[in-house]
Formats: structure tokens, C-alpha cells, sequence
């Protein structure tokens, strides 16, 4: 089945809205002007209820079917980027330093023109809760806006969401049953030795020796301590020293990094090793290492049972659909909801472009119509009017 003809007629206006979001981005919870902008939109639908400041900015909105039933949610993130935009557009960010690098404009749009058209229709019973969500981009909006009551005010049975997928075709949907993507976790360490001058360390406890012996100690935790068919990625991103000369030996060396696994149980197990192999390899030079563990967002897992909902209404409406995609290494924090009530995370194809968190990344207005029918597609099939 192609896409419906009514997205097909909206592509034109759900383009415009897509293309204004694109040249007024907003960073985390700064969303204002979009989330007023949400709001608005939701309001001259007819979408009968609509709550603003939700996790502090999303926007909640709430479609009545025509008869009573279960409640779907749909979800949409609405936060931008701090980049600073290369595609030369002629509808390019307006706000230096700020992009929508990451196809958030046009998830919001999708789902505007899902409510629009479902607000129209009403094929369904129960509730569609249309979720618009701030911060998604490092700030745990999915979170917020959870912890504000976001499941237990409007009583969700079921969730889903969808995100752009470069290099994967125009009109391709994919998905898999399990773990999706990763979680996401960083980490500092902080080596203390004793500084002095180069031409003597023997006087010195050199951390920039011992800091290095901590890197490379480190990158054989995933080689020595993770089952060699689980997918463990562990990354020393920074090293820096408190020393801006060649002839001082440091006092304090430091190194920030990040874990990713698609396996709950190694994040614990990653965040203990780390602690053990960096406090021990610094003991054994002299010196003291403290780490700071930042916890990410989690697995991205998809419900086995909401999974298979998805690829149903998936192929009712996608050129191609693939039901058991690769996961991938990098995190979304959509992960919380699924952790709070099943459901399931899809991609869809956004052609040869550039990658998400690029400069030169441009979102395929193309991709929406398939976007907006499997949303409305998802909603038909798990609210099915009577």
C-alpha cells in the first residue's frame, strides 16, 4: 500500500511548517518558539486538549477517537543543535551557531501533520497522546517530562516514535525486536602525581606517563573483559595535562571518554572496571586517579510485541521495510519511555545525505509523508474503531 493521499496533499504545507522550524532553531529546553509554535498548530487542529510546559517545555496533546478505548503515545523531539549550519539553503538557520543537524524539525513536522489528519478523521477508539518533547540532543527531556507525570496524566498503554535515517532510501522503514541503540555513559578521570622539571623525574611522579598507561589499560577492558559477541564501545575523547610547557612535568592529568553497549549488564560491569583499572594502574606509578561517572541515557529496547506492531503498519505503508536492522552504537533518550510502557522505535530513510550531526546535513522533505502515514497507520491499527 503506498502512502496515504491525504499526506501526499499535506506535503506541501507540512514543508512550509518544517522548513520555518528549520530557520528558527532552539537548543534543549530553550524551545520556546517552537513549542509555541507546536501548541498553536495542535490548537487550530481541533486537537481537544493541548497542556504546554510539560518536562518544562514539551507539549502534550490529547485526539478523543470515537469511542473509548485504549491511549497510543506518539512521540517527536524539537530541539536543535549548537552548529553552525554549511548547506547554503535558501531557508538555512537564521540563528548563528544553532541547526537542526539532526532532522528534529522534520520529526515535529511529521507529527503535526499525523494530528492534523487524525484530528480530522477520528478512525479510531481510545486516545492518541501526541508527545513533543524539548532536550532530546544531551538534556533528558524524554526524562523530564516522564518525571512531570507524562504516562500517569494521560494514562499511555503504548508509545512510539520515529527518527531520520540517512543513508537508508527514501520511503524505507526499519526496525528490530531488542535492543535498538545504545546507552550512552561518560566518563572523567583525574590523575594526581607530583610535578617537576623534565631533566629530573626521577624526582617527579610523571602523570602524563601514568595517564597514558591508563589509556591504553583502558581500551582492554572491551577486549579482555566483554563477551566478544556483545557490542561495547569505549572512547577516550580528551587528554589534557596542567602544563603548558615541554620541560614541566605535570602535576595533574585529565581524560574525559564515553561507554556505549547495547547490554544493561555491561554498563555496570564497564563502570566498575573503569574504576579498578584506572585507580590501580595509578597506584602502581605512585600516583592517585579519581574517576567521575556520568550516567547516560539507556538501551534503546524495543518491545518484542511493539516491535512487530510497528513493522506491521510499517509494510502497510513503506516501500521497503526491514524488521531486524543492526542496532547502532549511538543513544536516544526515547530509551526512558520505553523503559516506562512497550512500544517500539523506528527509522526512516532519509536518502544520500549527510549524516545526523553534520554541518552539511540536510532532512528529505520527501521522507514525511511516509512518516505521517505510519503514524497514522500505528494508531488505526492498535486503536481499531469498532
Amino acid at each position: 500500500m503506498p502512502i496515504r493521499n491525504r499526506f501526499a496533499e499535506m506535503l506541501p504545507e507540512v514543508t512550509g511548517w518544517r522548513r520555518h522550524l528549520h530557520q528558527t532553531p532552539e537548543l534543549l529546553y530553550e524551545v520556546h518558539e517552537t513549542a509555541a509554535f507546536v501548541a498553536e498548530k495542535l490548537r487550530e487542529f481541533g486537537v481537544d486538549e493541548v497542556t504546554e510546559g510539560v518536562g518544562q517545555t514539551g507539549v502534550v496533546g490529547i485526539i478523543r477517537g470515537r469511542g473509548p478505548g485504549r491511549a497510543i503515545g506518539l512521540r517527536a523531539d524539537m530541539d536543535a543543535l549548537p552548529i553552525h549550519e554549511e548547506t547554503g539553503l535558501d531557508y538555512a538557520s537564521t540563528v548563528p551557531g544553532k541547526m537542526h543537524a539532526c532532522g528534529h524539525d522534520g520529526h515535529t513536522s511529521m507529527l503535526l501533520g499525523a494530528a492534523k489528519y487524525l484530528a480530522e478523521t477520528r478512525n479510531f477508539d481510545g486516545t492518541v497522546v501526541l508527545i513533543f518533547q524539548p532536550a532530546e540532543e544531551g538534556g533528558a527531556g524524554a526524562k523530564a517530562m516522564i518525571d512531570d507525570g507524562l504516562f500517569t496524566r494521560w494514562q499511555v498503554d503504548e508509545v512510539y516514535g520515529i527518527h531520520n535515517a540517512p543513508g537508508i532510501p527514501v520511503g524505507t522503514i526499519v526496525t528490530r525486536p531488542g535492543p535498538l541503540q545504545a546507552s550512552s555513559d561518560e566518563f572523567e578521570i583525574v590523575v594526581q602525581g607530583k610535578g617537576g622539571h623534565a631533566a629530573e623525574p626521577h624526582k617527579a611522579v610523571d602523570t602524563t606517563l601514568v595517564a597514558a598507561h591508563i589509556v591504553i589499560a583502558l581500551h582492554s577492558i572491551v577486549s579482555r573483559n566483554v563477551d566478544a559477541l556483545r557490542r561495547v564501545v569505549l572512547t577516550v575523547g580528551t587528554f589534557k595535562t596542567d602544563s603548558n610547557a615541554s620541560n614541566i612535568i605535570p602535576d595533574v592529568a585529565r581524560m574525559e571518554g564515553t561507554v556505549r553497549t547495547l547490554d544493561p549488564e555491561y554498563r555496570a560491569i564497564m563502570e566498575g572496571r573503569i574504576r579498578e583499572v584506572a585507580t590501580h594502574t595509578a597506584a602502581a606509578f605512585g600516583a592517585e586517579a579519581q574517576v567521575i561517572w556520568h550516567p547516560g541515557y539507556p538501551v534503546t529496547i524495543n518491545d518484542a510485541e511493539g516491535a512487530a506492531h510497528a513493522v506491521e503498519a510499517a509494510r502497510a505503508v513503506a516501500n521497503a521495510v526491514d524488521d531486524d536492522v543492526d542496532p547502532i552504537m549511538p543513544s536516544e533518550d526515547f530509551s526512558y519511555m520505553l523503559e516506562e510502557r512497550p512500544g517500539a522505535y523506528v527509522f526512516l530513510g532519509n536518502g544520500d545525505s549527510a549524516m545526523c550531526h553534520h554541518p552539511k546535513y540536510v532532512f528529505d522533505d520527501e521522507a514525511m509523508p511516509y512518516g505521517m502515514s505510519f503514524f497514522a497507520e500505528i494508531v488505526e491499527r492498535r486503536l481499531k474503531a469498532v
